[in-house]
């Protein structure tokens, strides 16, 4: 295989860039000519296809976001899109793709596979909600970007004796939400996965302000419900003073973090080595820190759990 592309599709999630200039230079130390596409599917379909160098993934592994931009396209859903897509590839001589993105970025590369067009995936999501892999690209940088708002937010709960709600990203996974309330010291933790009971919260909040605790912090998975609703339920329960941060895309940005530039570069060069060895249809991922590739079929069949032992760590330490 002589000319590969890459593109990144659906949310951007800090390490992708490490992940794009992994593959360019991979490909271009294994002798390969490699193409950017900008804009995900929606550039591949309208030929938003340039040629890459050195120097064109030059000072970026350290920059959140994609050089590539993304989008989600509708049209590529459909077979004459994916067809269109190919065909701006194979015009250009391009035998294989690398998609960096989720779950829906992966269908759509499986559906190029079906098509006969070698296609391997990377998961970059900072939702950590890919089956297959440990972690996803992001997934680090996000729970730090968290951490680090949790102990802003900490000092000015304890200088007002309030107690905070923080709500994060999580829509049907709760690991951001999981990872930093353990790591941040939350007294609750509300993720989708579990239940939770609105009566337990309010009883621990009451017992901690009994015995002089100035304030607390909640944090609560988008999946749930909204962190308004909490502080709300608190405030009429209770009289406490509380408050609500809805942290947002905040989220998505910032410089990758040392773990994820790592990973990003660990799984793009990776997947320039398996187009290269003529394989396709696989993601790269990271299984107790080993790189693995996990077939897309087996994939779309897995299910994404939570740790929940982390989460029964967490309440035995908000105590």
């Amino acid at each position: 295989m002589r000319k590969i592309a890459v593109l990144t599709s659906g949310g951007d999630a800090p390490g992708m860039n490490a992940a794009v200039r992994a593959v360019v230079r991979r490909g271009i130390f294994l002798g390969m000519e490699v193409f950017g596409v900008h804009h995900g599917y929606d550039g591949l379909i309208k030929g938003q296809i340039e040629p890459m160098n050195l120097g064109s993934v030059g000072d970026i592994i350290h920059r959140g976001g994609t050089i590539l931009y993304s989008s989600r396209s509708k049209e590529f859903m459909t077979r004459e899109g994916q067809d269109q897509a190919i065909t701006r590839m194979k015009s250009k001589g391009i035998e294989g793709l690398i998609v960096i993105g989720g779950d829906g970025s992966f269908r759509g590369a499986q559906k190029l596979v079906e098509k006969g067009f070698p296609t391997i995936g990377i998961p970059g999501t900072i939702d950590n909600d890919i089956p297959g892999t440990d972690m996803t690209l992001g997934f680090d940088t996000a729970v730090n970007t968290v951490i680090e708002a949790i102990d802003k937010i900490r000092d000015t709960a304890n200088s007002h004796e309030r107690n905070f709600v923080v709500e994060v990203m999580g829509r049907n996974h709760g690991d951001i939400a999981l990872w930093a309330g353990l790591t941040g010291g939350a007294e609750s933790i509300l993720i989708p996965e579990e239940p939770y009971e609105i009566d337990r919260i309010v009883q621990r909040l009451t017992e901690g302000s009994n015995r002089g605790k100035k304030y607390s912090i909640i944090v609560v998975a988008e999946g749930v419900c909204s962190g308004a609703l909490i502080c709300d339920e608190i405030k009429q329960r209770t009289g406490f003073d509380t408050r609500v941060t809805v942290l947002g895309h905040v989220q998505r940005g910032g410089s990758p973090s040392a773990f994820d530039r790592m990973i990003g570069s660990r799984f793009g060069a990776r997947a320039v080595d398996l187009l290269h060895e003529g394989k396709q249809g696989l993601m790269v991922g990271m299984q107790h820190n080993q790189i693995v590739e996990v077939d897309f079929d087996q994939l779309f069949a897995g299910e994404v759990t939570l740790d929940l032992e982390l989460y029964e760590l967490s309440k035995s330490l908000s105590i």
